[in-house]
């Protein structure tokens, strides 16, 4: 991937609490999510209350977290979807940006909570803190893969993008 920020890893669960499954590609659904995913599929813990439609956190804060603090997070036990490389998430708010053929919203951030610790291992959530990366909307459906780049569109219209 070099220097260009893009995707190092996907992960979606087909339901809550279920163990996160690797994938080489998703399709990422406007409006919903990743397909096979259990926001997209409305199984997840906090579906309807406060869920996220996508997930993102950064691979170089997952680095850290095992280095620093011994915690198992290079395979999903981070339950997020979209592990990405080169690229602060955190500068993304207020913007949309594209991976693969999607585009996506940045949301909100998304720290962690008890119930992800439940079902890792004792002091995720504290060593997640302020790594916990970031939730997202889909708001043009496209297949996201591994390796994809991440491309900041900038404070564009949702409107403009709809018009593609």
């Amino acid at each position: 991937m070099g220097t260009q920020p893009g995707v190092e890893e996907i992960y979606i669960a087909p339901a809550a609490g279920a163990k996160m499954q690797k994938v080489e590609e998703v399709e990422a659904v406007a409006g919903l999510g990743l397909r096979g995913d259990r926001y997209c599929e409305r199984k997840g813990l906090y579906s309807g209350v406060d869920e996220c439609q996508v997930t993102l956190i950064e691979g170089e804060g997952l680095d850290q977290i095992s280095r620093s603090a011994g915690l198992r997070v290079k395979a999903g036990e981070h339950r997020r979807n979209i592990v990405t490389r080169g690229i602060r998430l955190d500068r993304l708010s207020g913007k949309l940006f594209q991976i693969g053929e999607a585009i996506l919203q940045y949301d909100r951030p998304r720290p962690p909570c008890s119930y992800l610790q439940s079902l890792t291992q004792p002091d995720m959530a504290r060593a997640l803190m302020d790594k916990a990366g970031i939730c997202a909307r889909v708001v043009k459906s496209g297949m996201i893969r591994t390796g994809d780049p991440i491309r900041v569109l900038g404070r564009v219209t949702l409107s403009e993008v709809e018009a593609e």
